[in-house]
């Protein structure tokens, strides 16, 4: 069985140019480790707050890399440089705005600026790609409100099929009639 590539896009100026580390990409990647069983690959890059660099490496990680899921960190804010959202919506064929309303709704069980938050999510092809919050708890919070979609999600568009460990994390799979 072939490894599921999986996209961790950290969406930053500051780390883009090496002054400071990329906590948030390697917290997403811990988070999926935790959460997956199944054999996956992670297709992980950082880049500067730019909106065609975002959209080409996007377009690269799943239709040239293979990746059936790509997580975004960064760049979902109100500031003029957020472009990670405007991004994404210009490189997908359909919007899944669920994604963007669950993450939300549970940041503001944490923070009330959850509100300036512009997290969104969408389908290009046959991939599904995911844009989260730039803080680590802010990153496992919304993971754990969203990822028990994704795997189904992914089976549904015919992606490679997601096992996770039931003890961190419950994928929701509708059972067959």
């Amino acid at each position: 069985m072939t490894a599921a590539k999986i996209g961790i896009v950290t969406v930053s100026d500051r780390a883009s140019r090496g002054e400071y580390e990329d906590i948030s990409g390697h917290a997403i990647i811990n988070t999926l480790k935790e959460y997956l069983t199944s054999s996956w690959q992670p297709v992980y890059q950082v880049i500067p707050d730019e909106q065609d660099q975002i959209e080409a490496t996007l377009k690269k990680m799943i239709d040239e890399q293979g990746c059936c899921l790509v997580v975004t960190t960064g760049g979902t804010g109100p500031a003029k440089r957020d472009v990670t959202p405007e991004a994404t919506e210009a490189v997908c064929d359909r919007m899944m705005p669920g994604f963007g309303e669950l993450m939300r709704a549970e940041s503001l069980k944490f923070v009330p600026t959850a509100i300036l938050s512009r997290q969104t999510a969408g389908l290009r092809g046959s991939s599904l790609i995911v844009n989260l919050p730039g803080k680590p708890k802010s990153i496992r919070e919304c993971l754990d409100a969203v990822f028990p979609a994704i795997p189904y999600c992914i089976d549904l568009m015919e992606g490679p099929f997601l096992e996770c460990d039931e003890q961190v994390i419950k994928p929701f799979r509708p059972k067959a009639k």
